[in-house]
């Protein structure tokens, strides 16, 4: 299983660094943090890590596969991601106050929300066939695939929690609406820029 003890140990620090850097998930948490707090962001983490986990299994099983095959496919998947990043990224801009009536109408993006996301997201495509193609033995492949999966979400999920606790520690000194409006409009502009990757860098699959 995973071949050898340095391979796994190579694994977990390649998950634990492709999870913990920046990238859109993580700024959507760190948003959400400063804006919903830690309790009330617990789904979109879980979200992320578990519909990851199952994006994992897809590559794993063949979906890198049938995106080789038919590459329209994936390019229909790209710029499906980009329209819904963008309407996300407005979500954010626009968010209101954290404290107030309007705090309470809100609501953060949930679990299904978030793990649909992995899905159209440019970075977690990188790190599933990354894990996939590096670091999965032929041997014993599909208990592989499986390990490698559930060892992502393992460390998926602590590494992002930690921009949710970021966020929500940087909620005191973003009372000031204007401040929380600045923050909310940079944190919108860096998913958007995030859409680089994802529009005009070259698909592993073409």
């Amino acid at each position: 299983m995973l071949g050898s003890a340095d391979l796994l140990t190579a694994f977990v620090l390649f998950a634990f660094v492709s999870s913990i850097t920046p990238g859109p998930n993580n700024t959507m948490l760190l948003a959400s943090g400063v804006n919903f707090g830690v309790r009330r962001s617990i789904p979109h983490a879980l979200g992320i890590s578990i519909g990851f986990m199952v994006m994992v299994l897809g590559v794993g099983f063949g979906l890198g596969q049938l995106f080789t095959a038919w590459p329209a496919l994936y390019s229909i998947l790209r710029y499906t991601g980009a329209v819904y990043l963008l309407y996300l990224a407005w979500k954010i801009a626009t968010s209101g106050p954290i404290s107030g009536d309007a705090a309470h109408t809100r609501k953060p993006l949930g679990f299904w929300g978030a793990a649909a996301f992995q899905w159209v997201n440019p970075k977690a495509w990188v790190m599933a066939v990354g894990a996939i193609t590096t670091y999965t033995p032929a041997q014993g492949y599909v208990l592989n695939v499986i390990v490698i999966a559930a060892l992502f979400a393992l460390v998926n999920l602590p590494s992002v929690g930690i921009w949710v606790m970021f966020g929500s520690a940087l909620r005191n000194f973003l009372q000031n609406p204007r401040w929380l409006m600045l923050f909310n409009v940079l944190m919108a502009l860096l998913l958007v820029i995030s859409l680089y990757p994802l529009l005009f860098v070259e698909s592993a699959f073409s």
